[in-house]
């Protein structure tokens, strides 16, 4: 039987003349469990803004919910007389992103703030550069990243260009709360004609690319030889395709490829599962592309361009995919040592990673003499660093990255940037085969030949709806109170709760850490294990994974 609160609700949505028909239409003759799972919560703002399946009801992605939250994030603008500074919105080709982004604008021009729309879709790199760019109040992506196809997301950026922080989308929370389902908007031909509603396009993509090649190193070198690197890449049907093509060519990499049959915007993106690089299942296309034309390098952006795959070509003809920490480890050293044989690596360099990237950057660290920070999990606690180091007239931001595939060279943007990112990596594959002889996995085996191993793993389990949230909740519990004081051989030298992550860590310098997703019905499990010895390291790592997953049941 429902509970009374989620029976009015689920009625409200039903009967009240603010809902259109094609919502009540959908509502129409659900089922009980379909109507608690639609109804028994609100879509709540995470790490990364809020993201849900799409469809009707207060647990779900739809325009109605949009309107609540643009007027919300209006309020909240208007609240600290900004409204001429404007917003900008951007979206990437998932199913009802250009009329989520029209709604958004149409919200916000009603409230009488000033609106820059893109006149296609864009990725949030892009977004990010360009409230920093126009002087905006705030921006907003439209965009689930790497969820499934029925997902959407919106995602909101402060002034700086960084996602919202936590006290301004606490702000925005408590008037979202209040916030009711019906929210006046402005016509499109009203907001052009006032002039709160500007279409823009493509003078914002070139200041983006300029600043994005910029960031280069070796650019005399990828001139001279770009053509001599053969690079396999694909967008996975999302914004990717033209920043990246385009960076590439200009830089001098003449030599790619793009799978054709994901090169175009696809809301379904019907040629993978998920649209995750990830995923190995994403690399089927791009594997075949690449035993055909011989490639050294694969290349894989998500729909919204913030996160990049990357797999390269072994010694011996085979291909490895790199985990988000083994790109983070060779773009790390390579800028640092790049920097240094230019004679310019800051004598008061910083590099930033979350809390449950790896260990081994601190050895690198070392090496170069640079200082290394540890911020929550969320790439706007590295924009937060950036904004401090700036503020504070000391500390120079080198590299910025997070074990989830996302990577930040230079402070034109304050998210993850999947385009600079491909840029580097195939700089850096470049670098590596011309100066040295050798492969990207050549260079990352001999730093840990030398350092030590880290290999290091996630492990996602899924657990939708309001009992999925309580056996998350067990699960961390179990985790935090019974796990032994050695797990995989090696000894438990602390533990710890950083907020509401549960925090294990071992003698070798690894851990293990799990959290609840800010994004998804899922616990995120992450393994760091440290040794001397590769073939150890691994063996412990699926010992340590076989133990803790057995405790947790």
């Amino acid at each position: 039987m429902l509970e009374g609160e989620i029976r009015d609700r689920y009625r409200f949505w039903l009967e009240s003349p603010i809902f259109d028909n094609e919502i009540k239409q959908e509502l129409t003759g659900l089922s009980e469990e379909e109507i608690y799972d639609r109804f028994y919560c609100d879509l709540e703002f995470g790490t990364s803004g809020v993201r849900g399946i799409l469809g009707a009801g207060t647990n779900r992605m739809n325009k109605y919910l949009i309107r609540r939250l643009s007027w919300s994030l209006g309020e909240t603008i208007l609240r600290e007389g900004r409204a001429e500074k404007g917003v900008v919105i951007a979206g990437d080709p998932r199913r009802c992103s250009d009329e989520f982004c029209l709604e958004t604008a149409l919200v916000l021009a009603a409230q009488g703030i000033k609106v820059y729309l893109f006149d296609a879709l864009r990725p949030t790199p892009e977004l990010s550069f360009a409230v920093r760019h126009l002087g905006c109040a705030a921006g907003v992506m439209i965009t689930a990243s790497h969820n499934p196809k029925e997902y959407n997301g919106y995602k909101v950026y402060g002034d700086d260009g960084a996602q919202l922080s936590p006290f301004y989308a606490d702000q925005m929370t408590d008037i979202l709360n209040r916030c009711p389902w019906e929210v006046k908007t402005a016509s499109r031909e009203e907001a052009i004609a006032c002039g709160l509603l500007e279409i823009i396009g493509e003078d914002v993509d070139r200041a983006y690319l300029e600043c994005v090649k910029n960031e280069l190193l070796e650019a005399d070198l990828i001139k001279e030889h770009g053509g001599e690197m053969k690079i396999v890449f694909t967008p996975l049907h999302g914004t990717g395709r033209v920043p990246v093509q385009q960076v590439l060519a200009e830089a001098g990499f003449a030599d790619v490829t793009t799978v054709r049959e994901q090169e175009m915007p696809d809301t379904e993106f019907s040629t993978v599962a998920s649209p995750n690089p990830e995923d190995k299942g994403a690399w089927d296309l791009a594997l075949k592309y690449a035993g055909e034309h011989g490639a050294e390098l694969l290349l894989a952006t998500d729909p919204d361009a913030d996160r990049l795959g990357v797999q390269c070509r072994k010694e011996d003809g085979s291909y490895h995919h790199f985990t988000g920490n083994q790109i983070g480890i060779l773009l790390t050293n390579y800028i640092l040592e790049a920097l240094e044989e230019k004679g310019g690596l800051p004598e008061d360099g910083v590099v930033i990673q979350n809390v449950v990237s790896t260990a081994f950057t601190e050895k690198l660290a070392e090496k170069f003499g640079v200082e290394r920070r540890i911020v929550p999990v969320g790439f706007k606690f590295i924009g937060e660093q950036i904004k401090e180091m700036e503020i504070a007239g000391k500390g120079t931001f080198l590299f910025g990255f997070e074990e989830s595939i996302g990577y930040l060279k230079g402070t034109y943007a304050r998210d993850k940037d999947a385009v600079v990112a491909a840029a580097l990596v195939a700089e850096a594959a470049l670098y590596y085969k011309v100066k040295h002889g050798k492969s990207l996995y050549a260079v990352l085996q001999e730093l840990f030949d030398e350092y030590g191993c880290f290999v290091d793993q996630q492990v996602s389990m899924k657990f939708e709806g309001a009992a999925g949230k309580q056996k998350i909740a067990e699960l961390l519990e179990t985790l935090e109170n019974e796990t032994p004081d050695v797990i995989a051989g090696q000894k438990v030298v602390r533990r710890w709760r950083d907020g509401n992550m549960v925090c294990i860590g071992l003698e070798n310098g690894g851990f293990i850490k799990g959290r609840p997703s800010g994004t998804e019905p899922k616990v995120r499990l992450y393994f760091c294990i440290g040794s001397a010895d590769q073939t150890c390291a691994y063996s412990e790592m699926e010992q340590a994974k076989k133990e803790i997953l057995e405790l947790i049941g």
